[in-house]
């Protein structure tokens, strides 16, 4: 009987031993397993904790902005100067736009009564008796308008015997003269007229080429 019970306890001693060895196997492998677990979670902590030290350092660091020196302020009394200047110049032109209106506005209805004065001169022109009663009233209706004309700013200017001047002439020929010097005015087809120092209408003109060859 003692001998099967010393079998036994040997018996039991081994399963023991054995049951021993596996829970140690076994716990070496839970130990390996949590191993590259907590490696992985390491891996994965790693780069986190770069990000937020590189966001750190950028706080830390000072902006490019900052280091941006402020614009420099302008001048508001120069700018100021200025633009009532500008401001002054276009009041002054303005005004003398309005005063070249008001005085030049009657200068079309002006012009409209430069023929009627035109045939006039003509008919004078070419009358032989100027005693006649009714050449007389002629001349007095042409004094008339003369006289009204230069009321409101408006005279007659010569040209014959000049040199020609474009901006009051307009040349409708050029023909030899054997009185009037080459590029000088030979004749007067229709009078100029002034208007306030203005041209109102330009005289046609024939200009001399010179004496004939």
């Amino acid at each position: 009987m003692q001998f099967g019970r010393s079998r036994q306890a040997k018996r039991y001693r081994k399963l023991n031993s054995e049951i021993d060895k596996k829970d140690e196997v076994a716990s070496e492998a839970t130990a390996e397993v949590k191993e590259p677990k907590a490696a992985e979670a390491e891996a994965q902590a790693a780069p986190e904790a770069a990000v937020d030290g590189a966001a750190e350092s950028a706080e830390n660091e000072p902006k490019a902005e900052e280091k941006v020196e402020k614009p420099v302020e302008p001048d508001w009394k120069d700018h100021y100067a200025r633009l009532l200047a500008d401001f002054d110049n276009f009041k002054k032109r303005t005004q003398r736009d309005r005063e070249d209106i008001f005085r030049y506005a009657e200068s079309d209805i002006l012009k409209d009564f430069l023929p009627v004065v035109d045939n006039l001169s003509l008919a004078l022109s070419t009358t032989a008796n100027k005693e006649d009663p009714f050449v007389k009233g002629v001349q007095l209706v042409y004094d008339t308008f003369l006289n009204a004309l230069k009321d409101h700013g408006a005279e007659p200017f010569d040209s014959v015997g000049l040199e020609l001047d474009t901006e009051k002439m307009d040349a409708i020929a050029q023909l030899p003269s054997d009185t009037v010097e080459e590029g000088k005015v030979s004749n007067e087809a229709k009078r100029g007229w002034m208007l306030k120092g203005k041209v109102l209408r330009a005289a046609q003109v024939v200009v001399s080429s010179g004496k004939a060859s």
